[in-house]
């Protein structure tokens, strides 16, 4: 039997939808298959437990953590915890001195040192570098040159020079990045016991006992007896070997790069942390625009960064290897140390190296949300019980339930046969909504806690209000005498109007609350505004469609007494065709038990 005009594009629609949700499943399915995700949702801190870590401020000395260091420190463990997913942790001081931070699950190593390492990034010039592992040095001349070379400067290297980083940004565009001022190109350190890499030069082997000043932190007049004697007996294959090291921003440094293929003395810092504006994770672009193999991070910085960035790689591009290369540190060590070779004006820049995608952007979020004022230490961690519990989930699954009853019954009376689409589509809502909340757990660590179960519950009456906004326009249509079939085409068109701006405000809320707030109540907020857009989805793709194919059957088209479409059931007008048009005559009035009309 041939399929009426009228139905295919409905059936197209809901064909769609049914695609759309069976691809949903089969990607949890994959996922959990071959993948970490799992089929049900994850479960906040009050439903399952999870795991306190007392963490307590590293400090040297007789110095004393600040109430405002505190505060501060405090402000960026939870854009680091929030940046993990909505799951719902909690972040609070203690005693004026400890951080707590109560997580749900079992946070691996790397989310714990990522919440607490202070992530300090700074950017030093290179005085000299080396291998990691302890080599002969070049000896130097009476005068303290380097020898081979009859000038002033001591430029003494190694029998054999790496391939090092080179910054090949300039104010415009980088033509081996595709990024604007790209600073860093991808390149590694040498691996550790290779042959040697650049030599000190210079920096080992400065004369000792100098007057002169230091003009710039590029000056090798910065390199003291202490330092160069720290530098060449500085071995970093070693463990443990920059344990206790001090960090002092206005001094020079002797650390190792983080893998230890390399040994560095760096002058003091010339660009700071807490100058980057942002910093976003991502696969370096080629020169066509598609994405390479090469994880880098793009850093822009704010106005004073640019302007000191740019100051520092002005002067690099004129002196010699390794003086010309500007060292990128974290936490003390050496992230990498590119060539510069032009002078960056636009403050954009790149950093690339052996990151993994998944360490660069943990990375990323660090540098973004800024660095801690102090270094953490874990003082304790401890397993802790759920607050609530599955006997609370339970109880508010069991309202969610008696909510959708008590919908249904509304609908069965309200809307006969009708009701049974406003049950379909809540029930087509919570498959997707199910599948959504699983996903996400698995994408972006979204854990459902009781806050969230309050979202899900509230989004039955959401979902409940656009059926019934649709279902009266169709039926005030119907009441001014137009076939259903019209009726269903034009209550749509006034209906789906009134359904956007409602979706639109509860949407608008949702979002709101979600960037004001914090720990669970950003879990209502993201539920409610998850399930306000599903409600969206479902109303176009499901309701309507599924409403316009029943109003082409017999049942209801014909205006059944049960199908809840009934128009004299509904009161509609009576209607006389004249010719080409349509006379409306009022609906009979009804009559008084005396026989009087009303």
């Amino acid at each position: 039997m041939a399929i009426n005009p009228y139905n295919r594009k409905p059936l197209k629609v809901l064909s769609a939808l049914a695609a759309i949700i069976l691809g949903l499943y089969g990607l949890l399915f994959a996922a959990s298959t071959w993948g970490q995700a799992q089929w049900k949702p994850k479960l906040g801190l009050d439903l399952e437990g999870g795991t306190q870590m007392i963490l307590q401020p590293v400090l040297v000395g007789n110095a004393r953590v600040t109430a405002d260091q505190l505060n501060q420190a405090r402000d960026i463990i939870v854009q680091r915890v929030d940046s993990n997913g909505i799951s719902g942790a909690e972040v609070t001081t203690r005693q004026g001195s400890n951080i707590v931070v109560t997580m749900p699950g079992t946070p691996d190593k790397a989310t714990e040192d990522a919440i607490r390492r202070s992530s300090q990034m700074r950017f030093r010039p290179v005085l000299a570098a080396a291998a990691g592992t302890n080599q002969p040095v070049p000896t130097t001349t009476p005068t303290g040159t380097a020898t081979g070379k009859a000038t002033g400067t001591p430029t003494g290297t190694a029998t054999k020079t790496s391939k090092v980083p080179t910054a090949t940004g300039t104010a415009s565009t980088s033509a081996k990045s595709g990024l604007p001022g790209a600073f860093l190109q991808a390149t590694t350190s040498p691996a550790a016991g290779s042959t040697s890499t650049t030599a000190p030069t210079g920096g080992a082997t400065t004369p000792t006992g100098s007057s002169t000043k230091p003009v710039d932190a590029s000056d090798l007049a910065n390199v003291t007896p202490e330092l160069s004697k720290a530098f060449q007996e500085l071995d970093c294959s070693k463990k443990g070997v920059l344990d206790g090291i001090v960090d002092d921003p206005s001094k020079p440094l002797v650390t190792c790069s983080d893998d230890g293929a390399e040994k560095y003395i760096l002058g003091k810092v010339e660009v700071r942390g807490d100058q980057i504006k942002d910093a976003v994770a991502g696969y370096q672009p080629l020169s066509n625009g598609q994405p390479s193999n090469i994880v880098e991070i793009r850093l822009s910085f704010n106005s004073s960064g640019t302007k000191d960035f740019a100051k520092v790689t002005k002067r690099l591009v004129s002196l010699p290897d390794p003086r010309n290369r500007f060292a990128v540190t974290l936490d003390s060590r050496v992230v990498t140390a590119p060539v510069a070779q032009a002078a960056i004006l636009d403050g954009q820049s790149s950093i690339t190296g052996s990151f993994t995608i998944e360490s660069a952007r943990q990375l990323a979020n660090q540098l973004k949300f800024g660095a801690l004022p102090v270094s953490f230490a874990l003082q304790t961690r401890d397993q802790i019980s759920p607050t609530l519990g599955s006997e609370q989930l339970r109880m508010g699954l069991v309202a969610g339930i008696i909510g959708f009853v008590l919908v249904f019954l509304y609908s069965m009376v309200q809307y006969r046969a009708l009701g049974l689409v406003t049950v379909a589509s809540i029930i087509i809502a919570g498959l997707l909504t199910y599948v959504a909340i699983a996903l996400l757990g698995w994408s972006h660590n979204f854990r459902l806690d009781m806050a969230g179960v309050t979202g899900l519950i509230v989004a039955i009456g959401v979902t409940a209000d656009s059926f019934i906004v649709y279902f009266e326009r169709i039926r005030d249509e119907v009441r001014e005498g137009r076939p259903l079939r019209a009726a269903v085409d034009t209550g749509w068109r006034r209906a789906r109007r009134t359904i956007l701006a409602a979706d639109g405000v509860n949407f608008l809320a949702a979002f709101v609350l979600y960037l004001l707030a914090s720990s669970n109540v950003r879990g209502f907020a993201f539920t409610l505004g998850l399930t306000t857009l599903i409600d969206l989805l479902i109303v176009v793709m499901f309701t309507h469609p599924l409403v316009a194919l029943l109003a082409s059957t017999k049942f209801f088209g014909g205006g059944h007494r049960l199908s809840g479409l009934d128009p004299e059931r509904l009161g509609a007008k009576t209607v006389r065709y004249a010719g080409r048009g349509r006379v409306a005559v009022a609906r009979p009035a009804a009559a008084t038990t005396d026989g009087s009309a009303l």
